[in-house]
């Protein structure tokens, strides 16, 4: 924890932070630790979350989304990951948090991570604390791998456990239709699973140069043949219906479906807003949820 003296506060500051997926998700051998080095690149896409923090006389946190999204699992206690982000940096205040969702909740698409972003640079900004980058981002992979990508956005490369971004140059605009399942799927679990299945794992895992080209090169169907996550052997075999899943976007014309990140939502690229569209109407004869989105967008920044 960081002590910090706090200036005077001002109105309410809403920070908006995106959804990722992962473009590639490269998964080595567990480590001593219990952790897997991976070699990943991270996409921001149009799915967000916005987190308000004020000064109050007590702190408070209040969860809200639209019908779509289950918020009910998502903890209102010192355990959601926005409280303790705020508890990173200790300024003597109350809060008052309010979040309103839109990213599927344990759907690996970070949701939670883009909250704890986001309460880090609302409460940086609400107390004027003016904290560098590098310290902001310390901050973020002090609470999980993927909190310094929702600060960071855009498209980018993580390393080590996914904490260690670079971003990427990325002048694509490229479509998605997400689709979120009604369950979660344990993370840890498919971890796990991971172990089993692939005991021969190698030590560090494999780079996404094929992907980066695509990136590079802005053609959708070389990017489509790229895309790859480790993760989901596991997650199928452990839900096997998220194959069906991936089999029916496909054939809606999806020129590649992915589970996302340890699953259970699912992304399809697509070839355009059209495509994009065409998609969302085949699927959604199966599924009650198909969104369509939009990447790469901006990491997480103050709403005027």
């Amino acid at each position: 924890m960081v002590e910090v003296r706090a200036q005077r506060a001002s109105k309410p500051v809403t920070v908006r932070a995106a959804a990722k997926i992962n473009l590639h998700l490269g998964v080595g051998r567990v480590r001593d630790d219990g952790f897997h080095p991976l070699d990943t690149v991270y996409q921001a896409i149009s799915l967000h979350d916005d987190v308000t923090v004020e000064v109050a006389d007590e702190d408070a946190l209040t969860v809200d989304g639209p019908s779509h999204v289950d918020v009910a699992g998502v903890p209102t206690d010192a355990s959601n990951i926005a409280v303790r982000a705020l508890a990173e940096v200790s300024c003597g205040s109350r809060h008052r948090v309010r979040i309103v969702k839109q990213v599927p909740v344990a759907g690996g698409m970070a949701g939670g991570s883009a909250d704890g972003a986001a309460a880090l640079l609302a409460h940086d900004r609400l107390h004027d604390l003016g904290q560098p980058d590098d310290v902001l981002l310390a901050q973020a992979a002090r609470l999980g791998s993927d909190v310094p990508f929702s600060l960071v956005g855009g498209t980018a490369r993580g390393r080590g456990r996914g904490e260690l971004v670079e971003p990427i140059d990325d002048a694509g605009s490229w479509w998605w239709v997400v689709v979120p399942a009604a369950v979660g799927l344990s993370t840890p679990e498919v971890y796990r699973h991971f172990d089993r299945l692939r005991p021969d794992a190698p030590e560090q895992p494999a780079e996404p140069l094929d992907l980066l080209a695509a990136l590079a090169g802005r053609e959708p169907v070389r990017l489509a043949r790229a895309l790859h996550n480790d993760l989901e052997e596991p997650a199928i075999d452990l839900r096997p219906e998220l194959g069906t899943l991936i089999e029916r976007g496909e054939a809606a014309g999806a020129l590649r479906g992915l589970v996302s990140g340890s699953g259970p939502t699912c992304v399809f690229l697509c070839d355009g807003r059209d495509g994009a569209m065409e998609v969302v109407a085949g699927l959604s004869e199966h599924y009650d949820v198909v969104l369509p989105a939009v990447g790469p967008v901006a990491g997480a920044h103050v709403l005027a």
